[in-house]
């Protein structure tokens, strides 16, 4: 029966790494495409007029990529919770280190709860 959960939780920690991975990579395009059309603008002395459309779509999917991300690390959460409430609060499924401190500047939601 452990062994089952053990497994099961194993299967869910993978799939999960390479969901929050998977987000991270798209992250960093998604902003790399932002600076290329901004940059590209610029470079080629177009009017900011030209391509406004085009950057405020790729800034809104930068965006609801930043939001999924949230959501992902809210979802590892509470599988973390879900692992203890099955017997498991003592099996490492992930990096051999601890988890690290939230920065300070930031609620327990992961939100910005002071800006300076």
């Amino acid at each position: 029966m452990l062994k089952a959960r053990r497994d099961a939780a194993m299967k869910v920690a993978e799939s999960l790494f390479a969901a929050e991975e998977a987000l991270d990579v798209a992250i960093a395009r998604a902003a790399e495409l932002n600076s290329a059309i901004v940059s590209a603008r610029a470079e080629a002395k177009l009017s900011a007029l030209l391509g406004q459309d085009a950057i405020e779509s790729a800034a809104s999917t930068f965006a609801a990529l930043v939001r999924a991300r949230c959501d992902i690390v809210e979802t590892h959460k509470r599988l973390d919770d879900a692992k203890t409430q099955i017997g498991l609060r003592t099996v490492s499924v992930g990096d051999a280190g601890p988890k690290p401190q939230m920065p300070s500047g930031f609620s327990v939601n992961g939100h910005l709860s002071v800006v300076a």
